[in-house]
């Protein structure tokens, strides 16, 4: 060490005496050339009531990181994945040719992966709630408690449609974290992230909430439920599946994802609100998974074009673009063109917050909407069935086909100018640079055969449009366009 000082010490000598000979001078800040009694004078502590509120402030930062010390964990998973050798090249030499080119076969072989997060107790009884991405397919699971405990954990359930898992170790008598309502919170309200980012245990950042009910599409690659509040409170790798809390110390989120060019904190952070994560949470404890309520309804945002379209008198709201025929939505009187501004009495913004709301609901339970119809209010109560994935396959042809197909009832028949039409897909809307958008494919269009088979239903199409594709092979459709009918090829 005193080595060390000397040779900083003859560093700075050096540096000293060079500037003297060259004659530079440093110049000062000008509040340094003060006398003394000017430097006094300007540093009149802080009193009265803006240093009691900044006191105030921190000492709820500080009581609230220490209230929430016991109730996070850090996450860490190993995952063991099999590579296999040279098969793949084995494979792709002509027959004969494997011991011209010296092939020799090579057992798979096994590589070890670890993964790192965050996780926040939820029950006494060591249920812990977490990112999905934190300890998806991980063979081994360790918690780290606040006390240096390090046990073992051990799944309950997963559910990547919001990413979000449950896991528990064997204790008892844990601190479980308080929830509060994400509902509540407002864009400018504090929050504080903790976690373990780069393995840094029980760190706390702070920040505001900047946004909320946020869509970025990154869950279940853009298939799942998002509703994001957004932070500018640092969060980094590590602290996925950590709480957000608000100044109260209850969670109101579990953070999840960050926007940034290079993979740290760059004040864009996202954290899935507690009213989407706690039924994901209860049902995974109860049942080990999640059951989903399903409408069997097209649903999107009121947008200009829509409004126009529909003759709308609203500027927000979820609106039915489309419905499944025998579904709940269809069974309850709903109609393509609707527009739903209240679930259960809770006012309704968008298509996202109705779909999310639905999938927050168990199956056969029973939603009442607000609607407006013509520019008349109605209520109309819908009993949810469960979403399955034969359910869902039956939006799948549109999906793919990059259009919103609906079927032919004689209400769409109607609205459509098509009276009198018994069968067949009406295009909704068509996705620039679709499958649809290139088949040349116009809102307005009616599906009524494919590879010569007449359609009636969503599902049918997507299994003709699935073996065509299969088969690698082009798919014709016959097509009315008002009075003409017409022949396109899609590929």
């Amino acid at each position: 060490m005193d080595n060390l000082w000397k040779r900083v010490s003859g560093v700075l000598a050096a540096m000293l005496f060079g500037s003297l000979l060259t004659g530079a001078v440093l110049s000062l800040p000008e509040s340094l050339h003060r006398d003394s009694h000017a430097q006094d004078q300007s540093r009149v502590p802080m009193q009265g009531q803006h240093l009691d509120t900044a006191q105030d402030l921190s000492l709820s930062f500080r009581n609230v990181a220490e209230a929430l010390r016991p109730s996070v964990v850090s996450i860490s998973t190993k995952q063991t994945q099999i590579v296999g050798g040279r098969q793949s090249q084995r494979r792709a030499l002509p027959p004969g040719f494997e011991d011209f080119f010296g092939y020799q076969p090579q057992a798979p072989q096994r590589r070890e992966s670890e993964g790192m997060g965050s996780g926040v107790i939820v029950r006494k009884d060591g249920y812990i709630l977490t990112n999905n991405h934190v300890v998806q397919d991980a063979d081994e699971i360790k918690v780290q408690l606040n006390d240096g405990r390090i046990v073992q954990g051990k799944m309950v359930g997963t559910d990547p449609q919001t990413d979000l898992a449950v896991i528990k170790v064997d204790l008892d008598g844990l601190q479980p974290v308080l929830f509060g309502s994400s509902d509540d919170i407002r864009v400018g309200d504090w929050a504080l992230a903790i976690g373990s980012p780069f393995g840094l245990e029980q760190t706390v950042t702070a920040g505001i909430i900047s946004g909320k009910n946020r869509v970025q599409g990154i869950v279940d690659d853009g298939n799942g439920f998002e509703d994001f509040l957004q932070t500018d409170a640092a969060i980094n790798p590590g602290n996925s599946g950590g709480p957000l809390v608000n100044l109260r110390g209850e969670l109101v989120g579990i953070n999840t994802a960050i926007l940034s060019r290079s993979g740290a904190s760059a004040g864009i952070g996202f954290a899935i609100p507690v009213s989407l994560a706690k039924p994901v949470l209860e049902s995974i404890i109860e049942s080990g998974q999640v059951r989903r309520g399903f409408l069997g309804a097209q649903v999107v945002d009121v947008t200009p074009e829509s409004r126009q379209k529909y003759n709308l008198t609203v500027n927000s709201g979820a609106l039915i673009g489309g419905l499944l025929e025998n579904q709940p939505a269809a069974k309850a009187g709903l109609q393509p063109g609707d527009v739903v501004t209240k679930l259960d009495g809770r006012p309704v913004r968008s298509g996202t917050q109705l779909r999310n709301y639905i999938a927050s609901r168990p199956p056969g339970a029973t939603v009442v909407m607000d609607i407006i119809r013509n520019q008349k209010t109605s209520q109309v109560t819908v009993n949810l069935q469960e979403r399955t994935d034969e359910a869902m396959a039956m939006f799948g042809a549109g999906s793919l086909f990059g259009a919103e197909l609906i079927p032919v009832t004689p209400e769409t028949a109607k609205q459509y100018g098509y009276e009198g039409l018994r069968s067949g897909l009406i295009v909704a809307s068509v996705e620039d640079g679709s499958i649809a958008a290139q088949g040349e494919l116009q809102v307005g269009d009616v599906i009524e055969s494919a590879a010569n088979i007449q359609v009636s239903s969503v599902d049918q199409l997507s299994l003709i449009l699935d073996e065509a594709q299969k088969q690698r092979q082009p798919l014709r459709l016959v097509v009315r366009r008002g009075n003409a009918r017409m022949l396109l090829v899609v590929r």
